[in-house]
């Protein structure tokens, strides 16, 4: 007997140059690349996660592009989305401010809508501008796990995606 597989819409939201992109590629691809694509619109990917011996979850991640506002096109882009991947980076503490306005515009167009928080670029800690305790308030905050992430080194970025895919499994 096959597995049942359900398909799943993702959002990775987040400011421009946190690693959404890079964090997609190191989990779709396998791999990473030091130079620096900024996504237009969005970038849609898919990779289907094994949860249980019965049960795998399709994972359709939309990458959408950083912005200073959400507009119209980047709301259009939440409608369907069962969750999101909140990303910033740990050399930018404005990085973290921001999420708050993600995550409140994504529970506006979906509000049955999970959270996993991501602390990407964990490889540069003689850098970082955020602290573990500022990630996990705030991650309290919306109720969602939080990883500090590596997209260069692939430091949680398979364990944060197989999370995602266990809290999408009872959606």
């Amino acid at each position: 007997m096959s597995a049942l597989s359900v398909q799943r819409k993702v959002c990775i939201l987040g400011d421009f140059g946190v690693g959404k992109t890079s964090l997609v590629r190191r989990y779709v691809e396998g791999i990473f690349s030091d130079e620096y694509l900024s996504t237009i619109g969005v970038k849609i990917s898919r990779r289907v996660v094994e949860v249980s011996p019965e049960k795998q979850v399709s994972l359709i991640i939309w990458d959408v592009a950083g912005s200073e506002e959400f507009n119209g096109k980047h709301t259009s882009y939440l409608q369907g989305a069962s969750a999101a991947l909140l990303v910033c980076d740990l050399t930018r503490s404005d990085t973290l401010l921001t999420l708050q306005k993600y995550a409140q515009r994504m529970k506006e167009i979906e509000p049955n809508s999970s959270f996993v928080v991501l602390a990407n670029k964990n490889d540069l800690t003689d850098q970082f501008e955020i602290s573990a305790d500022e990630v996990a308030s705030f991650a309290a905050g919306i109720n969602a796990p939080w990883f500090f992430t590596s997209a260069k080194t692939g430091e949680q970025v398979e364990t944060s995606f197989a999370q995602l895919a266990a809290v999408l499994e009872g959606v």
